[in-house]
Order: structure tokens, then C-alpha cells, then sequence
């Protein structure tokens, strides 16, 4: 069974700078909000190349040891699992360190010496040291605007990676890929990136994150199947937006008129 591969639409030359990022193996690090296409380009420049991918959520827990690996006790000894950046370092993966700087500090440490000339893993509780695969390459992601400064990359760490910025793609882009993940009438989708770009320019609102591309899909598909357009937009546009009760009553508004 042939695997069919993830649609993503490319809007600049972000494919042909993974492709000689990869080649020249240089870290990349992608930028930019939420639900604007990073984790689906990853999985597309993956299937593209026939790599294996190995993604991993970041949060505030996440440290060095869930990455690396740990000893567990199984049966009456106790042996050493490797975690999933090990693994990819191993088996020439591509691994994909989602919001990075959510991460524990000592994440950061563990991949110093992976995006510079040495392209190698320490790992501290085996003493040893893992040479990185011909094939192995190292993504990660992070939101500049959701941080506002409070978990922000050092410059000395940003600047170990090539960089790419993602933002919400234009009207006639972001339509077609509603159309294309959801089979949605093109009138539809084209009044939902509407909307999507009314709440984007409402800056005054304050919101922590304004309307993705993402919310924009799954309205889309809400639609698609049968459910009101109305609720359809209440539900998955408006509410995950926010918990502002005036606000939402306002966006609920704004959006009725124009849907």
C-alpha cells in the first residue's frame, strides 16, 4: 500500500531551504504562530525525503531524560531505554522538537553538541557518545509572539539553526487549502478565510492567539458534514479564542453577519 503524502501548500521557498538545509545538515528552526502549517510541513518534507519522523511535543516538563533516555526495571535487572532523540540520532531520523522553548533549560544543553560541526549526543548516564547518523537531522519550532519574552531562545541557541518564519498564508492560498484538507464548497471556504482575516486585524481585542489556519479547517470540516455554519464558526473559530464571555459574544456577532 502506497502512503499517501500529507498535503501541504508551499508559500515561498520554504521547500527548497529544508532541502539544503538537510543536505548541507544544518539544525532549522521554524517560526511562528500556532496552527499555521509547521508540524504539516515537517510531515510533508519528511514523506518528501522518505525519512522516518519522530515528533515531540514540548511543555514545561519536558526534560533532557525524556528525550535521551532512562533506565528501567524490567524483570529482576535493570536496562537502559533510549529516548526518542537518541533513537533518531541512531537511526538517522528526523526528530522534531515542537515549541521548543517550553522545554526544561537542560533540553537545550542536551542538543548543543548536535547543531554544531560535532553533530554528536552525550549521554551523561552511560558515559558514552553517540555520533550522529549521515541522515539525522534536527527541526524544532517555537511561537515568538505566544512567548511575549518570557520563555524566548537565547541568541546563542538561535543562532545554531537555519531559520524559516510561518505566518498565515493569503486569502487565495489559505482557501484552496481549506477546499483541498475538507472538500468544502469554495464559496465557503472563501467567507471562513474571511472571517478568519476580520479577527486577525481586530487587534484591539487582545487576544493571546488570534484565529489559525487550523481553526479555520476544522470549522471547515464541522461545516462540510453537516453541521450549521453559524455554530459551526461559534464552536470552532470563536470559543477556543477565548474565555471572555463579551468577547466571544462580540466575535459570535461579527462572525453571524458575515457567514
Amino acid at each position: 500500500m502506497i502512503e499517501v503524502s500529507p498535503y501541504y501548500h508551499p508559500v515561498g521557498k520554504e521547500i527548497d531551504v529544508f532541502e539544503q538545509t538537510y543536505k548541507n545538515k544544518i539544525p532549522l528552526l521554524l517560526k511562528g504562530p500556532t496552527g499555521t502549517g509547521k508540524s504539516r510541513f515537517i510531515e510533508f518534507m519528511a514523506h518528501k525525503l522518505n525519512k522516518k519522523l519522530i515528533t515531540i511535543s514540548c511543555h514545561e516538563e519536558t526534560s533532557s531524560t525524556d528525550l535521551i533516555g532512562r533506565f528501567i526495571i524490567k524483570g529482576a535487572e535493570t536496562v537502559w531505554l533510549d529516548g526518542p532523540l537518541t533513537k533518531a540520532v541512531k537511526e538517522g531520523a528526523i526528530i522534531y522538537l515542537d515549541e521548543i522553548a517550553e522545554a526544561r533549560p537542560d533540553v537545550i544543553v542536551a542538543i548543543h553538541s548536535l547543531t554544531d560541526h560535532r553533530r554528536e549526543l552525550f549521554i551523561d548516564k552511560l558515559g558514552e557518545t553517540v555520533k550522529a547518523h549521515e541522515d539525522f537531522m534536527l527541526v524544532a519550532s517555537f511561537n515568538p509572539g505566544y512567548q511575549r519574552g518570557f520563555k524566548e531562545l537565547k541568541p546563542s541557541t538561535r543562532q545554531r539553526f537555519v531559520a524559516i518564519s510561518f505566518n498565515y498564508p493569503d486569502a487565495k492560498i489559505e482557501t484552496e487549502i481549506l477546499v483541498n484538507e475538507t472538500n468544502i464548497d469554495l464559496n465557503e471556504a472563501t467567507k471562513l478565510v474571511k472571517i478568519g482575516n476580520k479577527i486577525r486585524n481586530l487587534t484591539e481585542l487582545g487576544l493571546a492567539e488570534t484565529v489559525s489556519t487550523r481553526l479555520l479547517i476544522d470549522a471547515a470540516k464541522l461545516i462540510h458534514t453537516g453541521l450549521s455554519k453559524r455554530l459551526a464558526v461559534k464552536v470552532a473559530v470563536v470559543e477556543p479564542l477565548t474565555d471572555d464571555i463579551e468577547v466571544v459574544q462580540a466575535l459570535t456577532d461579527l462572525c453571524n453577519l458575515m457567514i
